[in-house]
C-alpha cells in the first residue's frame, strides 16, 4: 500500500474553502474545484515510496500492470486503473455537458488524432479514447441539472413564461412559440430534439430571447409552480448572460440531494452541477462536450451526436450494505463502485470491498490499513493507493477521543 498525494484543480467556478474545510488542509487562497485522486496522466497521484521517494501513479502502474492492478481488470480495461476518485466543489455552476459512450469516444479520439487536432487545442472534443460514466455523491447539499425532463413538463414551463408575459404587455418573441410547438410533438426524442437544437443553434433569436424572459423573472414576473426552475434561469443568467443554455435548463430534470443521497450519469446524460461539495467517481477519461454555460469550445454538431434525446426520471443510486458491512454504491457501469466506510469508535474495523485496485481518502477522524503485506495508517485528508495483490485488507479506527471515522474508498465493478 501507498501513501498518495492528489493535485487541486483550480478551476474558476470552485469553491475558495470547501475542500480544505473538508479535509482539514491549508486553503490555497483561489479556487479550488476538483482534487484528481487516480493515476489519469493529466493529474496523476504522487505515490510516496518506502525510500522517500516520489513518482506518479501512472508510472507505478506501468512497472508492473499485474500486480497492482490484477488480471480481471486488466482483461477488461487494460493496463490503466480504470477509475478517477475526486472531491469537486461547486461554487458557481459548472459547464451543461455530456459524455460520449465508448464507441464513440474512440471513433472521436482517432478522428481527432487523424487530423492531427492537438490534444491541447481548446477546440479538441476527445483528449482519450475512453468514455466518462460517473456518479456525484452529496457531502453537502446538492444542486444539478440532470437529464431530460418529459417534453410535457417542459412545455408547461415554456407556456406559463408566455403568458405572463402576455399579461405583463410584454412582446412574446417568435423563437418561444416555436419552442412551445417542438414541445407539442407526439415523438418524445424528436420533440426534446427539436427544441434543444433550435436553442441551441438559435444565435441571436437565442440570446434575445434569454434577454426577455430574464428581463421579465427580474421584474417578478410570476413563477406559478415553476419558481425553482426559472429562479435557476435566472442565476444561470448571471453568471453566464444570454447563453442558450439559460433556457435549454428548463428542458432538464432539477436535482435537489441531500448529503448521503448520489446520483449516476450515463454517456449521452446532458447534465450541469450547480453547487455543492460532493465525492465524483468515474471511469478514467477527460472526454467532456459542452452544450453552453461556458466560455470554452462548444461544438454544436458533435454534441447533437453525443446527446440522448429521451426522458428520463432522476438516476438516483441507493445504497447496499455490502457483505464486509460497509455502504456500497453500484452504479450500472464495470470501471468503478464507492464505499463509504464509518466506523464509529477506536477499535471498530470493517473489510475494504476490493475487486483489482483501490484508492482511499480519509475525511475524517484515522484509520490504520492492515493487509498480509503490511499496514498504512492514513489521517484526516489523507489517501492512499491499495495494489490488488494486497488484498485483503481491514480498516481500523483509530479516531482520537472516541471520535468517528469516515473514508471513502473506489475499486473497479467487477465484483459485483
Amino acid at each position: 500500500m501507498y501513501r498518495i498525494k492528489n493535485t487541486v484543480r483550480a478551476y474558476a467556478w470552485g469553491s475558495a474553502t470547501a475542500i480544505s474545510q473538508l479535509l482539514g488542509t491549508p486553503a490555497s487562497g483561489g479556487p479550488e474545484a476538483e482534487m484528481w485522486i487516480g493515476a489519469h496522466p493529466d493529474s496523476p497521484s504522487t505515490v510516496v515510496l518506502p525510500d522517500g521517494g516520489s513518482q506518479g501513479l501512472d508510472a507505478l502502474l506501468a512497472e508492473d500492470p499485474t500486480h497492482h492492478l490484477g488480471e480481471a481488470s486488466i482483461a477488461a480495461f487494460g493496463d490503466r486503473l480504470p477509475f478517477l476518485m475526486k472531491v469537486l466543489a461547486a461554487e458557481t455552476p459548472l459547464s451543461l455537458q455530456v459524455h460520449p459512450s465508448l464507441e464513440q469516444a474512440r471513433e472521436g479520439f482517432a478522428r481527432e488524432e487523424a487530423t492531427g487536432v492537438d490534444r491541447g487545442a481548446p477546440e479538441r472534443n476527445y483528449k482519450d479514447n475512453n468514455h466518462k460514466p460517473e456518479m456525484i455523491f452529496a457531502l453537502t447539499d446538492f444542486e444539478a441539472l440532470c437529464g431530460f425532463r418529459s417534453p410535457a413538463g417542459s412545455a408547461a414551463i415554456f407556456s406559463h413564461v408566455r403568458t405572463e408575459l402576455s399579461t405583463m404587455g410584454a412582446k412574446v418573441p417568435g423563437l418561444l412559440d416555436e419552442v412551445i410547438g417542438d414541445l407539442a410533438g407526439a415523438d418524445e426524442a424528436v420533440a426534446l430534439r427539436s427544441a434543444f437544437t433550435r436553442l441551441i443553434t438559435g444565435g441571436d433569436r437565442s440570446a434575445a430571447l434569454v434577454g426577455t424572459v430574464v428581463a421579465a423573472l427580474t421584474a417578478d414576473l410570476p413563477r406559478g409552480q415553476f419558481g425553482r426552475e426559472l429562479d435557476t434561469a435566472l442565476m444561470l443568467d448571471s453568471h453566464y448572460p444570454g447563453d442558450p443554455g439559460v433556457l435549454i435548463s428548463l428542458l432538464l430534470n432539477h436535482v435537489s440531494l441531500r448529503p448521503g443521497e448520489s446520483v449516476y450519469l450515463p454517456a449521452g446524460n446532458v447534465h450541469a452541477y450547480l453547487h455543492g461539495l460532493g465525492i465524483e467517481v468515474m471511469a478514467a477519461s477527460d472526454n467532456v462536450l459542452r452544450g453552453g454555460l461556458t466560455p470554452k469550445f462548444v461544438d454544436v454538431p458533435e454534441l447533437l451526436r453525443t446527446v440522448k434525446f429521451e426522458a428520463v426520471g432522476v438516476p438516483m443510486l441507493a445504497a447496499e450494505e455490502s457483505f464486509l458491512a460497509a455502504e456500497l454504491y453500484r452504479p450500472p457501469f464495470d470501471e468503478f463502485a464507492l464505499q463509504r466506510l464509518e466506523l464509529p469508535a477506536v477499535d471498530s474495523t470493517l473489510a475494504l470491498e476490493q475487486a483489482g485496485a483501490a484508492v482511499i481518502l480519509v475525511v475524517s477522524g484515522a484509520l490504520i490499513l492492515d493487509s498480509p503485506k503490511g499496514s498504512l495508517r492514513l489521517e484526516r485528508g489523507e489517501s492512499a493507493f491499495v495494489p490488488n495483490s494486497d488484498a485483503p485488507v481491514n480498516i481500523h479506527s483509530v479516531a482520537p477521543d472516541g471520535g468517528t471515522t469516515v473514508a471513502f474508498a473506489v475499486t473497479t465493478g467487477l465484483g459485483n
